[in-house]
C-alpha cells in the first residue's frame, strides 16, 4: 500500500512569546503544497523486524531515529503488529522549514490504520502524532489551518491558492531551527493573519511577514538574494518557509522555465 506524503509551507509566521518550558508560542498558516515523498509499507514481511528502506534524496543520521520508525513503533505498542517492511523515496528537501519528516511520520501512521484496518479516528491519530511533533498533526487532514501554540493548535480555514504557482528553491544551506529561534526576537503580533489572508495574494508583500527572516537573512545573505529575485521575476509573493532554508515565490502564471535561473541544491515549479 502506498501514500504521498506531501509538504507544507507557511503563509506568515510570528513568534509571539516565550514560554516556561523554554519552546515558543506562534501563529502561521499551513498550506499543504502538491510536493511529496513516496511512502510504501509491505506486508509480511519476510524480516523479523521491521525495516525502513530509503532512496531519493539522502537522510542523514541512522534509520532507527527516523520519525517513520517513531511512528511505527507508536502504533505497534498498542496494536501488536507485525514486522514490516517500510519503503521511502525522498522527494521533499530536507531542512527546509517544509515538513517533510513530520509529513512522513503522520502518513506512516495514516497507512497503517489503512492497512491493518485499525479503526483510528482522526483524533485518535493526531494525538498519536502530535508525541513526534508539533506540526505532526496537521498532516492528519492535510488541509489549511491557522496554527497557534508551540505550532499544535489549529484552526480550520476556508482558503485557496488554486490558481496559483509555486516555485520553490532550496539552496545548499542549512539553518539550525535552534539557532533560529535563538536569535528571533518574540513580540505579540499586531496582524491577524486569517483575515490577512482574506486579501488578494499580491498585497501579500507589504503585510505578510515571517519572524524569522530578520534573523536568519543576517547569517545566509544568500536566501534574501534568492527571495529578491523571484519578486524581480513577477512573484506577487515570496517568504522563507518556517525557519528555512527554503525559499518559495507564489506565481499568477506557469513558473517552470524560472527554475533555469537558480543554482540552486532543489528547484521546482509546481501548480497550487
Amino acid at each position: 500500500m502506498i501514500l504521498s506524503a506531501n509538504a507544507k509551507i507557511n503563509l506568515g509566521l510570528h513568534i509571539t512569546a516565550k514560554r516556561p518550558d523554554g519552546y515558543h508560542n506562534l501563529e502561521t498558516i499551513f498550506y499543504p503544497i502538491p510536493l511529496a515523498d513516496d511512502l510504501e509499507i509491505l506486508s509480511p514481511s519476510a524480516a523479523k523486524e521491521t525495516e525502513l528502506h530509503l532512496s531519493g534524496i539522502p537522510i542523514e543520521g541512522a534509520t532507527t531515529d527516523n520519525l517513520i520508525i517513531k511512528a511505527y513503533h507508536l502504533v505497534e505498542q498498542r496494536f501488536s503488529l507485525p514486522p514490516v517492511s517500510i519503503y521511502l523515496h525522498k522527494n521533499i528537501p530536507t531542512g527546509a522549514g517544509l515538513g517533510g519528516g513530520s509529513s512522513d511520520a503522520t502518513h506512516t501512521i495514516k497507512l497503517l490504520n489503512q492497512l491493518f484496518e485499525l479503526k483510528l479516528t482522526t483524533v485518535e491519530q493526531e494525538k498519536m502524532v502530535s508525541q513526534l511533533g508539533a506540526d505532526c498533526p496537521f498532516f492528519v487532514e492535510n488541509k489549511p489551518v491557522y496554527a497557534t501554540g508551540t505550532g499544535n493548535l489549529f484552526t480550520p480555514l476556508d482558503f485557496s491558492l488554486k490558481g496559483y504557482y509555486l516555485l520553490l528553491v532550496k539552496p545548499d544551506v542549512f539553518v539550525s531551527t535552534k539557532a533560529a529561534f535563538s536569535r528571533v526576537r518574540p513580540q505579540q503580533s499586531t496582524q491577524d493573519l486569517p483575515t490577512l489572508l482574506k486579501q488578494s495574494p499580491t498585497t501579500w508583500k507589504e503585510s505578510l511577514r515571517n519572524d524569522f527572516e530578520t534573523s536568519v537573512f543576517s547569517l545566509y545573505p544568500s536566501l534574501l538574494e534568492i527571495k529578491e529575485q523571484l519578486y524581480k521575476q513577477g512573484a506577487v509573493y515570496a517568504s522563507m518557509s518556517g525557519s528555512g532554508s527554503s525559499i518559495y515565490g507564489i506565481f499568477k502564471e506557469n513558473c517552470e522555465a524560472l527554475t533555469a535561473n537558480y543554482a540552486a541544491h532543489f528547484c521546482r515549479s509546481m501548480p497550487l
